[in-house]
């Protein structure tokens, strides 16, 4: 889980982009939307197959 302190006087924003950059350096974001809905089985092996495609 991802926690912050906010630093005496610190502005909202810098806080809340130091949080913002610990979220995507620990995948957060990118987890949430791979859950954001279900797929199947078939089309999960489908997707990392055109993936390992494109990497070359």
């Amino acid at each position: 889980m991802v926690s912050i302190k906010v630093h005496a006087g610190e502005p909202f924003e810098k806080a809340l982009r130091r949080f913002k950059r610990q979220c995507k350096q620990e995948g957060i974001i990118v987890d949430l939307k791979k859950k954001e809905y279900h797929l199947k089985p078939s089309e999960l092996r489908r997707r990392k197959i055109v993936k390992a495609k494109r990497r070359g």
